[in-house]
Parts: structure tokens; sequence; C-alpha cells
């Protein structure tokens, strides 16, 4: 959605609803303090700093409140005012929030308020025509948020709520809401044993349990085969560096935010790397180079530390330690087109293994001014832009133009992907880069004996492992496709008397390369069922005197399919092409085999 188009009434009706929130909150509490109501790409939120906690009952209160002042229909009256005017109204309201942002704005910007009713909101709009076409709506919970977003400034209570046109578009928001919810990778992590995020070692950073580990090792391992079959060389790098790297590189300047607190050894300043490229310009300017090495690949599957703050963290999806698969190429100027058309190659490849099927592809430049945050000549942005736009059309992939929005050292293409149920998540960023090389002063001998710059192009198709696998998590909602599941197979004994035989079925299942455990506690067979089916294991395999004297096992889906018994040799010849060709939504018999549990 497009907040400055004012002909989008989804936008204008959340807008209005924002307002409608603030009014029923005013009635609850007089002496309510509001700070800021907008519209969002699912709803709206309005800021408050209230005397109390607010509860779920409260909400349920407002919500009818608000319908209240749907029904009264008041129109969304316009003003204009002088600074003078809206500061002593504001400040005789007792409304400090609004003072404040009053004070900051532009001595020639415009102020303006809407009066909708009994309430008036410092506000440039847009609404719909009264509260009567605010639409359905629905409050769905309240979360802390420090006032415009400092932690150092007070924690005000920021209500969320959603609307739509219909009930029937507001029924069916709320639906895929509760499946977001079910799909939540911080409660499958926990559920499904993945990974943890503990405050004893610090927030943002994330510690692999043994499956989440597992899962992760997967992915690399198949990250790692997919880049050295396209000719890429790995590399590893140190977690720090001095500072003078990131002087060079240009972090401290344009990135600084985003860095970890200075440390001090032996006299010099060292820094926890934000990114990995100049490491890899370090091993590129290790010793001479010639156009006949170009291109180099360098991948490194390589962590890094951003300072991200607190109310920016969200479980694995934004960390402040990261595993980036990180690559950098270095090539001439009439090979960089080529290898970024490699990369889209590669990333298409990737999300066609993980069953992305729609995604979107935005080419990020610089804005229009040549602002003074991006480095480098205008020539090179030019031809950097001019190649990455031949590589898209050369792979035939529609993208929107986005100013303002590349990498400080370069423009790029970002690719987000759809999920199972249509969110789409940031994966793939592909990136020209002139101006490291300049700052770093790396060269090659050309074909005519001159030293040129190369090239480079950062890219990265995961993105990050932590995000990657939470992504993941969520798509899938924790049921990984059988080739990355932690434990592809759970034997399960129906007595004591079968847990040799099912160890022996379990040795045959992991000779032939499978994961598979023997569940032999104490407990019911149906018991040890369900649990495998929780844990979203994609196979049980139950053992009893009738399997083992016959050789076989009963099968099992984690779908819920009984399939009967067959034998370990028939078993495995069906799930192994199903894991050895990562088939990312099969287990390997037809769907709806045997019959329902």
């Amino acid at each position: 959605m497009n907040p400055d188009d004012d002909s989008d009434r989804l936008y204008r009706m959340r807008h209005s609803a924002a307002h409608v929130l603030a009014t029923a909150v005013l009635d609850m509490f007089p002496d309510a303090r509001l700070g800021i109501g907008p519209p969002t790409d699912e709803g709206f939120y309005y800021d408050f700093d209230l005397p109390r906690a607010l509860t779920p009952d409260d909400l349920t209160t407002l919500e009818a409140q608000m319908r209240t002042h749907r029904q009264a229909d008041y129109p969304f009256e316009y003003a204009q005012h002088d600074r003078a005017e809206a500061l002593a109204y504001f400040r005789e309201h007792g409304q400090p929030y609004k003072v404040e942002l009053i004070q900051d704005l532009p001595a020639d910007e415009t102020i303006s308020t809407y009066t909708s009713g009994p309430f008036v909101d410092l506000c440039r709009g847009p609404h719909v025509e009264g509260t009567g076409g605010i639409g359905a709506f629905k409050l769905l919970s309240v979360a802390g948020a420090y006032w415009r977003g400092d932690e150092r400034r007070g924690q005000l209570q920021r209500v969320y709520g959603t609307a739509f046109e219909t009930e029937a578009d507001l029924a069916a928001h709320l639906t895929r809401l509760e499946e977001a919810r079910r799909r939540d990778h911080r409660t499958l992590a926990r559920e499904l044993d993945l990974f943890s995020i503990n405050p004893a070692v610090g927030a943002g950073l994330v510690l692999w349990h043994p499956k989440g580990a597992q899962v992760r090792e997967l992915l690399e391992t198949f990250w790692r085969e997919e880049h050295r079959r396209r000719g890429y060389d790995m590399v590893y790098s140190p977690h720090v560096g001095r500072k003078e790297l990131w002087e060079t590189s240009g972090h401290t300047q344009w990135f600084a935010e985003g860095l970890f607190p200075e440390m001090q050894l032996e006299h010099q300043t060292f820094i926890n790397k934000p990114m990995n490229c100049p490491f890899h310009v370090q091993i590129f300017a290790s010793q001479t180079r010639s156009y006949r090495d170009l291109p180099l690949r360098f991948g490194e599957l390589g962590t890094v530390y951003r300072f991200e703050r607190s109310g920016t963290l969200h479980g694995a999806l934004r960390v402040r330690g990261l595993t980036q698969d990180d690559a950098h190429i270095f090539c001439r100027r009439d090979q960089f087109t080529d290898e970024v058309s490699g990369a889209l190659d590669l990333a298409t490849f990737i999300y066609q293994t993980f069953g992305f099927t729609d995604y979107t592809v935005e080419l990020s430049v610089r804005d229009a001014s040549g602002s003074a945050k991006f480095a480098g000549s205008d020539d090179l942005w030019e031809l950097a832009e001019e190649g990455l736009l031949e590589a898209l059309n050369r792979r035939q992939l529609a993208f929107t133009r986005v100013e303002g929005e590349a990498a400080f050292y370069g423009p790029k293409i970002d690719i987000q992907v759809a999920d199972a149920i249509g969110r789409r998540w940031q994966l793939t960023t592909i990136q020209v880069d002139f101006n490291l090389p300049e700052r770093f002063d790396i060269t090659y001998e050309a074909a005519d004996g001159t030293r040129q710059r190369p090239v480079m192009v950062h890219r990265a198709i995961f993105g990050a492992m932590e995000r990657f696998v939470a992504v993941l998590t969520e798509h899938f909602a924790g049921a990984f496709p059988v080739w990355l599941a932690p434990v592809q197979v759970v034997l399960i004994p129906i007595a004591d008397r079968h847990v040799d035989y099912c160890q022996t079925a379990a040795e045959r299942l992991a000779a032939a390369g499978l994961r598979a455990q023997v569940d032999a506690r104490a407990e019911r067979m149906n018991r040890k069922i369900r649990d495998a089916q929780l844990q979203k294991t994609p196979y049980m395999l139950i053992a009893g005197d009738r399997d083992a004297a016959a050789g076989a096992v009963s099968v099992r889906l984690r779908s819920g399919d009984d399939l009967g018994a067959m034998s370990v040799d028939e078993f495995l010849d069906a799930v192994l092409p199903c894991i050895e060709s990562r088939d990312p939504a099969g287990l390997g018999f037809p769907a709806g085999s045997g019959s329902a549990a």
C-alpha cells in the first residue's frame, strides 16, 4: 500500500479507525496522553500514555465504544492552524506529545488537525468522509513502544487493530493471523527444540540446539555443495577486525549506528565485524591477480554482529549476531553483468528447492538527488545500475524500481519470497560495488599490462542462516521437508520385547543415510505416535510381534496416514528418492496413501 496515494480507501479507513480508537480511549481515560496513530500495511495502531496497563477486557470495551462512534458517523473535518494556535490548543488539553511533534515540525510546515465529533487530532490525513466509513474492525493486541522509538524515552502502550471494508474480509484476515500465530517460529522453535534466545547470553543472540543445528548443518552443506558446483571457493574470516579496516571500507561513516562498541587491545581498536566484505577484499589483495584469474568467487558462512535496538529484535528474524551466506565476486567490468545473472540463477534454483514459486524483485537505486549518504561517482553508479538492469532483463524477471534504498556503496537487487500463507520475506540481495575496490586500492593486471580495478559483486541468497531457518520454520509450520527434518524416522516398539527388533531396523535405516531414533520410553504406543506427530517427524515405523515375525514395520506418516506393513527395504525404496531429490513437499508416498489414522 502506498501511503501517499490518497485514493486508497483502505488506507483512509485504517487511518480513520485509529482516530476512532483514540476517541474511545479518551472516553475511558479522559486524561490519556496521545502519541501517534498511523495506518499500517495490515491495519493501524495508536500509542497512549495511560494511568494503568490495558487488559484484554479493555480491548473489548474499547471496541464497543468504537462501534458507538462509528454509528454516530461524525464527519472528519480538516482545519489549518498557525504554530502558536496549535501549541496553545494541545497544551491546554494536556497533550505534551502532540506539543513536541509540533515543535519539531519545520518552520514552513503546514499544521493541520482533523476533528471527528468530540475528538481533535494533529494530523495530515487523509480520512474517509465520516466515522461511519471505517468499515469492519478488530482490536488485536497491546504492546509496549518507546516514544518515537527512543529507548531512553518513556514507554507507551501501543494498541494494534485492523480494519477492512467488509466483515468477510476482516474474518479472512483474522483467519490468516491465526494461521500465522500457529506458524510462529518462536513457538515452534521451543516446541521442536530447535533454538533459543537466552537473556543470560544476550538479546538477539541465537543458541542452536541439536535439532536446530542439524537443520542448519544440512542447509549449510547444501549451500556449500551448490556454490562449489558453480565455481565458488570457500573462505573463512575472523569475527573482529581493526577499526582502520572499517574506516577504510566506510562502515564507520555510513553504518555507524549498526556497529557494536569498540574494543581496546594492546593500544589498538577493534570492532566486531558487521560485514564480511573487507576481509574478502584483503584475501583478494594478498597476492598479485591477473585478468586470467577473474572472476574470483569467495563464499563464506560468516557470522557478523550488528547493533539492533531491542525494540526491533524479533526471534531469529531480527537478531544481533547473524551468519550471512555471504559471497563476494571479483571480476572485470565486462563480466559483472554475467556474474549478477549467475547469482539470480542460483537464487531462483534455491527457491525452487524449497518450494518458493512466488517472489517479487526490487531494484534499489540512489534517490534522484544523489544524496550524500551514497559513496562513489555518478558515472560508476550509472554503470552499476545499467548492469543490474541488463541482468534482470536477461533473466526476464519483472521488478520494481525503488529510489533511495541502495546500499551506500552501490545499487542492489532485493528479492522477497511468498511463503505458504502469502507473507513476503526479504531473502536475497545482490549488490554491485565499484567503491570498495577503490577505497582499498585493489587491482588486477589487465591483458595490456596495466593495473585495473576489479568490480565487486556482493550477494547473499538465504540472507542469514538465522532468518532463513525462521522463515522455513514458518513456511513449513515446522514440518520440514524430509531431507531437512532433524529426525526423519521414529521407530516405535509396541512392547519392550520389540525394542531390539526396532534397534536393528534403525541401524539398517542409518546405514542408508536416514536419521532414525527408537522411542523405547515406558509409554503407550498411541502416546509415542502422538508425540512423534507433534514433533513433525515425517515417518513413524511401528513394530509388534506380527511385524517382527514378517521382517516388516507398520508405517505411519506425520500427516496421519496409516500405510500398513512393509519391509524396511520397501520403505527405503519409497523415501530415499524423496530425500535425494530434496522434494520440498512430498513424503515419498502418494498423497492419501493408506487409511487415515
